[in-house]
């Protein structure tokens, strides 16, 4: 056997020339999330018996919108605040800020995060109305019913 030759037996002969590239699940349904994972996370799980082929790629795409919303909101806020990193203190005032999400992750506490700023309007300092404008100008006046032509 000469050594210029490439050989066809051994690891490198078994697999062949021409092999087909692997595309994953979820390139095929044009998401960023894992799909396989995904599935793979859902038998482990027992979630139930039986899992459907639509199941791990429809929960990746709920996945990966909300991980989407999350971050865009979480990215306006760091915006807002000047600052061109998100922190868990954007995550929070984002979440916090939108009904739903708000809603979805109501028991949920994100380290770092703080609290909305939020005053309660009776611990504000009260207005300072002019004299005119707060007592008539003689209290019996004011008691009286207006006449009726």
């Amino acid at each position: 056997m000469e050594s210029g030759k490439a050989s066809t037996k051994g690891a490198a002969g078994r697999r062949g020339g021409n092999r087909k590239k692997s595309v994953t699940k979820s390139v095929k349904a044009g998401l960023q999330f894992p799909v396989g994972r995904i599935g793979r996370y859902l038998r482990k799980g027992r979630y139930a018996q039986r899992l459907g082929v639509g199941a791990p790629i429809y929960l990746a795409a709920v996945l990966e919108y909300l991980a989407a919303e999350v971050v865009e909101l979480a990215g306006n806020a760091a915006r807002d605040n000047k600052k061109s990193r998100i922190i868990p203190r954007h995550l929070l005032l984002a979440v916090r800020n939108d009904d739903e999400l708000g809603k979805l992750l109501h028991g949920v506490t994100i380290a770092h995060g703080g609290v909305l700023p939020n005053i309660h309007s009776v611990l504000l300092p009260k207005k300072k109305t002019t004299s005119k404008e707060s007592t008539p100008a003689s209290p019996a006046k004011a008691a009286k019913a207006p006449k009726k032509a």
